[in-house]
């Protein structure tokens, strides 16, 4: 499974790119100015959140260079806390990792797919369970041909947001602020903004999921996921200045649509189109680069007896049953659940699976020292990113209660799982 060389650092980096950069960008902002009431806050959050993923790829990296395999939260929860959270850490990358995410992405596809072609999206999800399969198809035939497809559709990507960057900065006029309702405090406007925000960023740790088929992954998984966020982090501040200055603020804010009403106001229809067109493709490199990434858990779970060893795959080709078993799990979110619930479910389950993996960083670092675990900026580095990651964490319970138990649901049935399976392997 592990075939050393597969991946080069161009393509792990593009895998990061492509698993950040999907609907967040161009639709949190108008709810953002509406919380905080101001664009520069609303700037401000989006700094800090590629800060926060900073930290996050930084304390990744960190576990990258000591345990150089495939697999991520599943093989760093296990070597640094107890097998146990790692093989409960892999049922939740599983489910709401990358299939719950796969199938929001699916979703917001048809409503932006139906946006750009002028039609109503379909009242059943047949468009966005297309695209899964699809992806399934591409990075189910090899390796290298999907990882070719996938930095050939995310270079488009990145293009298509330079060309509409280099076009509508020009053009900004910075209308005054009317009509946008005060935050009662900044405080109180970041706790309830910046969790969706951190969602906007998610992704940042995509390479660790592919370390065991990337060229030198000691040293490349780290760069990847590093080099990969600071260039989602200037494209995203860059994209929400361009948003927010683009016309009057109070046209913004609480509206999803946030991108596609700043084009229109910036470059009229044809700008609608591009962007519309840019979020389309976005949407698509984000299901590609998870159907890459995810089924490399489920594979190497598979190879240590925590999952059926049919997920594992042959070595030196793609784990097909794993993508196709996860293909199916993303059709049943798809098919099962709305969009706001996903969204929710999602940020706050891979919240709390994040924090404890930093914490494990910080575990193994103590343990084995500093030249074992390098960390850049230790321990100022994972303990911010612990510290924030909980605080969004409890906002999220109390913010939406009903929603967040499907989360907790998702971690007991990880924790009683690893459990039983490993009882049942020691037996």
């Amino acid at each position: 499974m592990n075939a050393p060389g597969r991946i080069p650092l161009r393509s792990a980096t593009s895998l990061v790119i492509a698993n950040m950069i999907g609907v967040g960008v161009f639709t949190t902002s108008g709810f953002a100015l509406h919380d905080l009431g101001s664009r520069w806050l609303v700037l401000f959050a989006w700094l800090a959140g590629g800060a926060l993923a900073v930290c996050g790829a930084l304390s990744y990296g960190a576990l990258a260079l000591r345990l150089p395999g495939s697999g991520g939260e599943y093989e760093y929860l296990r070597r640094t806390l107890h097998p146990a959270a790692g093989v409960a850490a892999g049922i939740v990358s599983m489910l709401a990792g990358f299939s719950a995410p796969i199938a929001m992405a699916a979703h917001t596809l048809e409503i932006y797919g139906g946006r750009l072609l002028g039609v109503a999206p379909p009242e059943l999800p047949w468009a966005g369970t297309a695209a899964i399969l699809l992806a399934a198809l591409m990075h189910g035939r090899a390796v290298r041909t999907g990882a070719l497809l996938q930095d050939f559709v995310v270079l488009a990507k990145v293009l298509l947001i330079m060309v509409f960057l280099a076009l509508s900065l020009r053009l900004l006029g910075g209308p005054e602020v009317l009509g946008l309702p005060a935050a009662a405090t900044p405080f109180a406007g970041f706790a309830k903004s910046m969790p969706w925000i951190a969602l906007a960023y998610s992704g940042w740790n995509a390479a660790a999921y592919v370390a065991g088929e990337v060229h030198d992954p000691g040293r490349n998984v780290p760069r990847a996921m590093l080099l990969g966020t600071l260039v989602v982090t200037a494209a995203y501040v860059l994209l929400n200045a361009v948003f927010l200055w683009s016309v009057p603020a109070g046209e913004l804010a609480g509206q999803p649509e946030v991108a596609a009403i700043a084009a229109r106001g910036l470059l009229g229809r044809p700008g609608e189109v591009l962007v519309t067109g840019i979020v389309c493709l976005a949407l698509l490199t984000s299901i590609t680069g998870m159907t890459m990434a995810g089924p490399r858990v489920y594979a190497r779970m598979a190879e240590d007896g925590a999952l059926p060893r049919w997920l594992a795959g042959a070595a030196g080709r793609p784990p097909r049953a794993a993508i196709a078993l996860q293909a199916g799990l993303a059709l049943v979110f798809l098919w099962a659940a709305g969009l706001q619930q996903l969204m929710t479910y999602i940020g706050w389950t891979l919240s709390v699976s994040a924090a404890a993996t930093v914490v494990g960083m910080m575990r193994l670092r103590v343990a084995e020292g500093a030249a074992a675990v390098p960390c850049r900026g230790w321990p100022v580095v994972p303990l911010l990113f612990v510290g924030i990651v909980t605080w969004f964490a409890i906002g999220s319970v109390l913010a939406a209660p009903g929603d967040a138990l499907l989360g907790v649901l998702t971690l007991g049935v990880a924790v009683a799982a690893a459990g039983r399976g490993l009882r049942a392997r020691a037996g």
